[in-house]
């Protein structure tokens, strides 16, 4: 694992933490728009491409939206290897459903960021969204590659389908807050928390929230209103991972999703749908947290169990 400092790839930990050993996530590098307005990226077919891990949450998100709506024969997609080691995300398809990089040929994701920008300093992530045109990253932030994909295509899809829909906005930006800081990331800021201290905090905040979906829950089918929204496809991802990874690796073990009456219930009806049970690759999954974190799990073994993931 490593980061580019001035362009350099330097090999050392991406885990990056605060003085008390709390896990502290990067702020994203590349944060310009496709959109009807932008001069530079105009929504347009067979433009875009998107660098995706099947087994990262954030990553998770776009593929799922690009299921919604209709973008897969608009958006191309290349998928790393689960392992990342010490160059980072690699692209090599012996791994099952892993494919190459189809527009560079390149071995190593970081070569697209360098690409992008010779003197970058950034932490090498997915989800990326690629021009092809002006051959560059447009933006490698999930949360705002998802709100590009619920709406800046429409006019070529004819897809309509909202997941943001402004009578529901301030309710789904008060979960998305919500749940970002203690769930989607405080599973994170558990695992690779570096002091007892932080990581009691963490696990704390983890479950209370988790504690208040489950009542939120009770009797939905939905966190927002009657419909899927942003706030769900922001969620799910983790959920998905939870009992499979999380719980063990990232030890998130006070309880796991399959204790919860109304978060299971949620969790099993939304892969249920289509464009998120199709984009969920389990093995991809397992086999990245175990093997990848070596600061964890320094003998890389890969537990048999859980068989059932919720």
């Amino acid at each position: 694992m490593g980061k580019l400092i001035n362009g350099k790839w330097v090999n050392n930990s991406i885990v990056t933490s605060d003085e008390k050993g709390t896990y502290a996530r990067l702020v994203r590098t590349f944060r310009d728009e496709v959109s009807d307005h932008s001069a530079s990226f105009p929504p347009e077919k067979n433009r875009y491409h998107l660098y995706v891990s099947y087994a990262c949450p954030w990553a998770h998100r776009t593929l799922i939206y690009r299921e919604l709506k209709n973008l897969n024969n608009l958006i191309s997609v290349s998928v790393v290897h689960p392992d990342m080691l010490e160059n980072g995300w690699v692209f090599d398809s012996s791994f099952p459903e892993a494919t190459e990089d189809h527009l560079h040929q390149v071995n190593f994701l970081y070569e697209n960021y360098q690409r992008a920008d010779k003197s970058v300093t950034t932490s090498v992530t997915v989800p990326i969204l690629w021009d092809k045109v002006n051959d560059t990253i447009v933006n490698n932030e999930s949360s705002e590659i998802i709100r590009m994909f619920n709406s800046a295509f429409n006019e070529i899809t004819g897809n309509k389908d909202d997941y943001y829909p402004v009578e529901l906005r301030a309710e789904i930006d008060r979960f998305n807050e919500l749940i970002y800081e203690p769930v989607n990331n405080g599973v994170y800021k558990s695992g690779f928390a570096q002091t007892q201290e932080s990581y009691d905090s963490a696990v704390s905040e983890l479950f209370s929230t988790l504690d208040f979906l489950e009542g939120h829950l009770e009797n939905k089918n939905y966190l927002v209103g009657d419909q899927l929204t942003e706030a769900d496809l922001r969620l799910i991802p983790t959920l998905l991972r939870f009992d499979l990874v999380y719980v063990t690796h990232f030890k998130c073990n006070i309880r796991r999703i399959k204790d919860y009456k109304n978060l299971s219930r949620y969790t099993k009806n939304l892969y249920e749908l289509p464009a998120i049970k199709s984009t969920t690759h389990f093995d991809h999954i397992k086999r990245h947290y175990y093997y990848s974190h070596e600061m964890i799990n320094p003998y890389r073994i890969i537990p048999k169990g859980p068989f059932e993931a919720f």
